[in-house]
């Protein structure tokens, strides 16, 4: 059977995905949830950095054409981003958090620790 474009594209999103995770793993994070969706909005990965909780968005690009990775992360997805988070945190508890961006671009991986703030 013959795959889609999306499919593959989706296929390729969980693969960075998971790929994200064992990077913040080795970094001593630990994943507590993974792909959290609510009406309006999705976070990839969520992970705890000692008591702080770590809300990450994983994008992988094969080349740097139209901004890159990073500028695919533009105030609307923030906004997505911020939204579920909110979400999270009404059903989780509220505690510190931040928001990191994993960025997979040309064979290497950038970490943005801290890449916007929750106050848009």
């Amino acid at each position: 059977m013959r795959r889609s474009g999306n499919d593959t594209t989706v296929a390729k999103g969980r693969e960075a995905e998971t790929a994200a995770a064992r990077l913040l793993e080795k970094a001593g994070l630990r994943i507590v949830d993974r792909n959290f969706r609510v009406r309006g909005g999705e976070i990839d990965l969520i992970a705890r950095d000692g008591a702080t909780l770590v809300f990450v968005e994983v994008r992988a690009r094969s080349g740097s054409g139209f901004g890159g990775a990073a500028a695919s992360i533009d105030a609307a997805k923030q906004q997505r981003l911020l939204l579920a988070a909110r979400h999270y945190l009404a059903r989780h508890g509220e505690c510190d958090c931040r928001f990191d961006c994993l960025l997979y671009e040309a064979g290497h991986w950038r970490w943005l620790r801290g890449a916007f703030a929750a106050d848009g």
